[in-house]
């Protein structure tokens, strides 16, 4: 291992220093031009991933079938219960509509005597990832 002399040391720092000042980083400007639907996609996609938290929360399966009748079950419950959020999942080969994002069992158990009076085959459910 060779040991640097001062001046040698003194040479390399101050070119070293007069060398850093001249670079530079790349200066400009990018411009990103989307199309306006695309932000509606990420702002649906957003809210999927928020109704979609499953970690320890409990929901109510109000159906399971077709795609068309879910639909039109998300539709018919959202319009009943505002206050609820609801989602259409797919496990094949059914489509499932689940509601309520409830953290304890007693609160879902409560509204799922609600839901109950308006849906008859409705079960608890707490889902799994």
């Amino acid at each position: 291992m060779r040991i640097l002399t001062p001046k040698k040391a003194f040479f390399y720092a101050v070119t070293l220093c007069l060398t850093s000042s001249y670079i530079n980083a790349q200066d400009q400007n990018i411009t990103v031009n989307q199309d306006s639907k695309f932000e509606q996609l990420l702002n649906e996609k957003r809210k999927t991933n928020i109704s979609n938290t499953v970690n320890d929360r409990y929901k109510v399966q109000i159906f399971s079938g077709d795609s068309e009748k879910a639909k039109n079950t998300l539709n018919e419950f959202k319009q009943e219960f505002g206050d609820m959020d609801g989602t259409i999942v797919f496990n094949t080969p059914n489509y499932k509509v689940w509601v309520g994002n409830f953290k304890t069992r007693i609160e879902a158990e409560r509204n799922l005597i609600d839901i109950r009076k308006e849906y008859k085959n409705v079960f608890l459910i707490k889902p799994n990832k």
